[in-house]
Parts: C-alpha cells; sequence; structure tokens
C-alpha cells in the first residue's frame, strides 16, 4: 500500500469498510446461521457506519472530536487464528475465526493508516474506526469462546 494523499488513505478505508458490509449481510442471509443472525446484521450496519463517517470526514467535524477513545480489552483469540477463506457449508465456529481474523486485520489497518498521516483529523478518525473494529472483534471473540463451551459436551 502507497498512498499519495490523506484521500488516498480514505478511499481505501472506504473500500474496506464496504466489503465488510458484504461480508456480514451476506452471512445474515444463511439460513443455518438464525441464531446470530441479528449480530452480522447488527455488524453490517456498523460497518455502513464507519463508511459513511469516512465519506462524511469533512462535513461535519465536531462528531469526530467530541468522540472519545478508549481501550477495548483484547482476548486475542484471533491472534492465534489462521486466515482462510470462507466456503459454503461451513461451520459456525470456523465462520466465526474468519469474521474474528477480519476484524484483527482491520483494526491493524486503521492504526497503520493512521501512522501514514500527519493530519490530525484524519488520525483521530482512524484511531475511532480502529477502536469499533477492536469491539467487534472483542463481540466476535467472546461469541467464539461462548460457542466453543457450549459446545464441549
Amino acid at each position: 500500500m502507497n498512498f499519495k494523499s490523506v484521500d488516498d488513505i480514505l478511499a481505501y478505508a472506504i473500500e474496506k469498510e464496504n466489503e465488510a458490509v458484504k461480508f456480514y449481510t451476506y452471512l445474515s442471509g444463511k439460513d443455518n446461521f438464525k441464531s446470530v443472525k441479528e449480530t452480522f446484521i447488527s455488524f453490517a450496519k456498523e460497518e455502513q457506519k464507519h463508511a459513511d463517517l469516512l465519506l462524511g470526514l469533512g462535513k461535519d467535524k465536531s462528531k469526530v472530536s467530541e468522540y472519545e477513545l478508549k481501550s477495548i480489552p483484547d482476548l486475542k483469540i484471533s491472534d492465534y487464528l489462521v486466515d482462510t477463506e470462507y466456503k459454503e457449508g461451513m461451520f459456525m465456529q470456523d465462520i466465526l475465526r474468519i469474521a474474528m481474523k477480519r476484524e484483527e486485520q482491520a483494526v491493524k489497518l486503521y492504526k497503520d493508516l493512521a501512522g501514514k498521516t500527519d493530519n490530525a483529523e484524519v488520525i483521530k478518525v482512524l484511531n475511532i474506526l480502529a477502536q469499533e473494529e477492536a469491539k467487534h472483534k472483542l463481540g466476535l471473540e467472546t461469541m467464539y469462546d461462548d460457542f466453543l463451551a457450549a459446545n464441549e459436551n
């Protein structure tokens, strides 16, 4: 990745958010995952909010400056998982693994992109997005951990 401007960074981030919207929307439509359908719909909506935030960066700067950054716990479950591609008919724990890895990569992406600009406002937006993706990662890791615990026996 070689970005020549802040606009290049934002365009790339928007593209990644739109990919995430499509992924979670697709998963929410799978009949065999009704138990987590609402979670995937919620994630798709959150990813769309991220894309909208990036698109509207210059329109309402007050929202960016008012946003409070917090430390999000990291269970680090996805850190020890191998990347894999989605395949029709995968088991739920495998889909959760893919989703966790996607969120882990999104956190890393936004942190990396924040290091490629000196625009304080863009850095704040990218840190906000990294925090939001970290929240998704935590939610998925918790869901994964609960799923495994429920299916141990």
